[in-house]
């Protein structure tokens, strides 16, 4: 058997006036932001999904949950860190990561590489082990009535012995 383990994460937050866009670590221009305890980062926090899952360390939740006022605010990059750390003391590395950002608006485009640069370096991978993809959704569901933004990844981990 091998020593690599995969994981979905997933998330959403609701789009809302008087709140920055943040999205893997970066702000994006746009009249509304996301609204949520934390930067509400949904790319992030997607991340950190499939990471603790792939992993079997919780979710972040459960790390870091809402009713805590330590939270507050906080940058979804900074607590990736603390997930990235808690990789490496349960003996994983990251192997690579692809996530999908779900946004009828605005255009991702000219963030992305960005995106992909900040969790390159918070997860000490070379970017070309990073994906971030854009779509929207055809105008269907919350995400195409821009209500709000969803987010998938996927990452692959392996068991440093």
């Amino acid at each position: 058997m091998t020593g690599l383990r995969i994981g979905h994460g997933y998330d959403v937050h609701r789009l809302t006036e008087g709140r920055r866009l943040i999205l893997g670590g970066v702000e994006v221009p746009y009249e509304k932001g996301l609204l949520g305890h934390s930067d509400a980062d949904v790319l992030t926090h997607a991340v950190m999904d499939a990471l603790l899952g792939a992993a079997a360390l919780g979710d972040i939740g459960k790390l870091f949950p809402d009713t805590d006022a330590a939270y507050a605010g906080i940058s979804s990059i900074l607590l990736l860190e603390r997930v990235a750390e808690r990789l490496r003391e349960a003996g994983y590395a990251v192997v690579n990561l692809d996530a999908t950002v779900l946004a009828q608006a605005p255009k991702l485009a000219p963030y992305r590489e960005r995106m992909r640069e900040n969790l390159a370096r918070v997860l000490a991978l070379d970017i070309s082990r990073v994906s971030v993809k854009a779509t929207t959704e055809e105008g269907l569901g919350f995400t195409g009535e821009g209500l709000g933004i969803a987010a998938h990844a996927v990452a692959l981990l392996e068991k440093i012995e």
